[in-house]
């Protein structure tokens, strides 16, 4: 292992939270720099799903998925799950023929890629799992029992506080200025919004959809898509789901509390048409009301827009970028559920130097600098 002195990690959601709780507890020197608060970001407003049920494009992605899901549940184990962990299964259905014959084809896909699969009539659903929901009897639902969710607020505060109680340092509400290189083009120092300039030795950008902006930092230069999402809560008396599921046109699941977590890729698709958030946070609410009549008594609580972290390619970028020594990537969608994953692998890199195959086809040298 070689010798560190210290290392930035730039951006504090569930990745850059768990790069810095694997390199802390290994006993990397971490400072932690948000512009703004810990797991607040792009972390708190998202679906928080945990799964490798929808990433099925690509095989290599798929395990690096399942791997995602693994290294949650060891996670639990290591730090205990309580208030961020809910591995409660996932479900699935559908109201037209081509979408159902879709996932059908893909849990087909999923069993033979040894994925758990389980196949439920409506019916069998309200029975067993989901009472409040109204489907009908005869349709064909799949449930993931291996999947789960994830409150990643409350998980980036836990890592957080585990590493900085083990001499991690902090500083959230600081935007990184400016990184410093030496004569041989390797990391020296960051710069901080509050005028302050740090010595470090590595820097991790896991600064989310700000990724491009840090790497233009160092030179280096990391295409992103901007593909926003909007995320609606809503508070409820009594919690009438007790999962994650995909709905027709509505994504639905508890929020560990009194409310209800809200998303649609149809409503994602009519943000900037004129809709304000608010708008498509009736929308969200309405779509919902249909699947669980419950909701209709429940109120919207907040709704944010927020642009998701993804390469150009649509593919994560996370490892070593060798022309700028020290400079390291962990940029990527589905983020909650690769975030442990990807902690563990890119610590191991840093502090090795030995580059996990997992990561193979997701190396940031493929973005020419």
């Amino acid at each position: 292992m070689r010798p560190l002195e210290r290392v930035a990690v730039i951006g504090v959601g569930v990745i850059g939270a768990s790069v810095g709780w694997n390199l802390s507890r290994h006993g990397a020197e971490v400072v932690f720099i948000d512009a703004g608060q810990p797991g607040e970001g792009v972390t708190n407003w998202s679906f928080s799903w945990v799964n490798a049920s929808n990433k099925t494009a690509r095989k290599s992605y798929f395990d690096l998925n399942v791997a995602g899901m693994a290294a949650h549940r060891e996670l639990a184990g290591t730090i205990g799950p309580d208030s961020w962990w809910y591995p409660s299964g996932h479900l699935r259905w559908a109201d037209d023929p081509a979408a159902e014959a879709k996932f059908l084809e893909t849990a087909e896909l999923l069993v033979g890629w040894d994925y758990r699969v389980e196949m439920y009539t409506g019916a069998e659903v309200r029975s067993r799992f989901e009472p409040a929901l109204t489907m009908p009897d005869d349709v064909p639902v799949l449930f993931y029992p291996d999947e789960a969710w994830a409150h990643g607020r409350h998980l980036v505060g836990r890592l957080v506080g585990q590493a900085v109680a083990s001499s991690a340092e902090l500083r959230s509400g600081n935007a990184v200025c400016d990184i410093g290189t030496g004569a041989d083009g390797s990391i020296r120092s960051v710069a901080l919004s509050d005028g302050s300039r740090l010595d470090v030795d590595i820097v991790v950008n896991a600064a989310g959809p700000s990724a491009s902006h840090v790497a233009g930092l160092v030179a280096r230069r990391l295409p992103m898509r901007r593909e926003p999402g909007v995320v609606t809560r809503i508070d409820c008396a009594q919690v009438p789901v007790h999962r994650a599921m995909h709905a027709p046109h509505i994504e639905i699941r508890p929020a560990g509390d009194t409310s209800v977590v809200l998303h649609s890729r149809e409503i994602d698709a009519l943000i900037g048409t004129g809709e304000n958030p608010g708008q498509l946070a009736r929308l969200l609410h309405e779509s919902a009301r249909r699947v669980v009549p419950e909701l209709g008594n429940s109120r919207i609580a907040e709704t944010r827009i927020v642009d998701r972290p993804i390469p150009a390619d649509g593919w994560p970028s996370v490892g070593a970028v060798p022309p700028v020594p020290g400079y390291y990537e962990a940029v990527s969608h589905s983020g909650i559920t690769l975030g442990p994953v990807i902690g563990r692998l890119l610590a191991s890199e840093i502090l090795s130097g030995k580059r996990d195959e997992l990561l193979a086809d997701f190396r940031p040298e493929r973005f020419p600098s």
